[in-house]
C-alpha cells in the first residue's frame, strides 16, 4: 500500500526521550513547524518546563512521564495521544543512553537496563504505536533512532554498540513484515555520527578519566531535521552527518582495516583529559534533569551537513558518492598497512 504522508503542521507526532538531545532538538523544530507533539520522558518537571516553552497555551503540546522499559505504559501513552488528538501520524523511538567501559568492569545489571531503555524501549514503542500507526488511513511513520554505532562496534561502549545493533535488526525486519502485510506504515532507522548532547554527561562511566566523543561531532539540529524529512518521505534509513555513512562503508569495505584503525584509535578518543565527575549519570536515574539539547561540547561542532541534506533529497546518489570515497580510502589505508 502506497504510504503518502502528511507535512509536519498536520501531523501529530509523539517523541520519547523529548527532554534533552536529540529528542528535545526535534519537538522544538517540529513545534515551529506547527505540529501537535505528545512528549514522552521520565522526568516529569523536564517535561513540564518543556511544554511552557515550546506551548504556552498548552493546547498542541501533551507531556506524559514514563519510561519506555515499560511496554504498559507506552500503550497508555498511544492511547492519549489519540484521545487528545485523534490520531497518530509519526512516532519516534528517540529515548536512548550508554555505557563508558570495558566489557569486563560493566556490570550485567548495567548491561541489562542499558538494553531496557536502548533496545526494549524502541520494541515497546513500535509495538505500542503499530495499532494507531497502522489505523491512520492517509499513511504513518515510525522512526527509530540507531547511531553509526547500528553499523561499526566501538571498544569502551560495547554495550551501547550491542543495543543499537539489535536496534536495527528489529526495524529492518519489521520493515519487511509491515511491507508484505500491505500496512501503510513508513519505517525509518536513523543513525547519527557523534551528536553535540549530554550524551556523556547521561551515560554511566566506569573510566577513570570523563568520557568524550570522537570528532567529528554535529549540531543535533541536523538530526533534528533528518528526523522530520523522514516523517514527511519515506526513508529506509538516513545516516546524519557524512562521517557516520562513511564509517559504515569502510567497515563494509575493509571490516579488518577498520578494526586495526579502532583498536588504534578508538581508545584514545572517547577518553578526556579530566578527571572523572563520579556522577553515575541518567542510566538508572529518574531524578530532575536540566531540559537542555546541545551540551557546549569543547570540540568543534560541525552546524551543518551536506551529506545529510543531500542524502535526505537524493539517496541513491549520495550513497554511491560515499561509497566509492569510502571504498578509495580504505583501498589506500589497507595499502600503506601492506608495505
Amino acid at each position: 500500500m502506497r504510504c503518502q504522508l502528511k507535512n509536519i503542521a498536520d501531523q501529530t507526532i509523539v517523541i520519547t526521550g523529548a527532554t534533552s538531545g536529540i529528542g528535545l532538538a526535534t519537538a522544538r523544530l517540529a513545534a515551529a513547524r506547527g505540529a501537535r507533539l505528545v512528549l514522552l520522558a521520565r522526568d516529569e518537571q523536564a517535561l513540564e518546563r518543556v511544554a511552557a516553552e515550546l506551548d504556552a497555551a498548552g493546547q498542541r503540546v501533551l507531556c506524559v512521564t514514563a519510561d519506555v522499559a515499560d511496554f504498559s505504559a507506552l500503550q497508555a501513552v498511544a492511547a492519549r495521544a489519540v484521545e487528545r488528538f485523534g490520531q497518530i501520524d509519526t512516532w519516534i523511538n528517540n529515548a536512548g543512553v550508554s555505557i563508558f567501559g570495558s566489557h569486563e568492569e560493566v556490570s550485567l545489571e548495567d548491561h541489562r537496563r542499558l538494553f531496557e531503555t536502548n533496545y526494549w524501549g524502541v520494541v515497546n514503542g513500535s509495538l505500542a504505536a503499530l495499532p494507531h500507526l497502522k489505523a491512520n488511513a492517509q499513511g504513518a511513520a515510525l522512526i527509530n533512532l540507531g547511531s553509526e554505532l547500528s553499523d561499526v562496534a566501538v571498544p569502551l561502549q560495547g554495550a551501547y554498540s550491542a543495543s543499537k545493533h539489535a536496534v536495527k535488526g528489529f526495524t529492518d525486519s519489521l520493515r519487511v513484515e509491515l511491507a508484505e502485510e500491505g500496512a501503510a506504515v513508513s519505517v525509518t532507522l536513523i543513525k547519527p555520527a557523534a551528536m553535540d548532547t549530554p550524551f556523556t554527561r547521561h551515560a554511566k562511566n566506569y573510566m577513570d578519566v570523563q568520557p568524550k566523543l570522537p570528532p567529528p561531532v554535529y549540531a543535533p539540529s541536523i538530526a533534528a531535521e533528518a528526523i522530520l524529512i523522514a516523517a514527511q518521505n519515506p526513508r529506509r534509513d538516513l545516516y546524519v552527518g557524512a562521517a557516520s555513512r562513511l564509517v559504515s562503508s569502510a567497515n563494509q569495505c575493509a571490516p579488518a582495516v577498520m578494526d586495526y584503525y579502532l583498536k588504534t584509535c578508538m581508545f584514545s578518543q572517547q577518553r578526556s583529559d579530566r578527571p572523572a565527575s563520579g556522577d553515575s549519570g541518567r542510566l538508572h536515574a529518574n531524578g530532575p534533569q536540566p531540559a537542555v539539547a546541545e551540551r557546549g561540547n569543547e570540540q568543534h561542532v560541525l552546524p551543518f551537513s551536506p551529506y545529510t541534506w543531500a542524502s535526505a533529497q537524493a539517496p541513491m546518489l549520495s550513497r554511491l558518492a560515499v561509497l566509492g570515497v569510502a571504498c578509495l580510502v580504505a583501498g589506500k589505508l589497507a595499502g600503506r598497512r601492506g608495505r
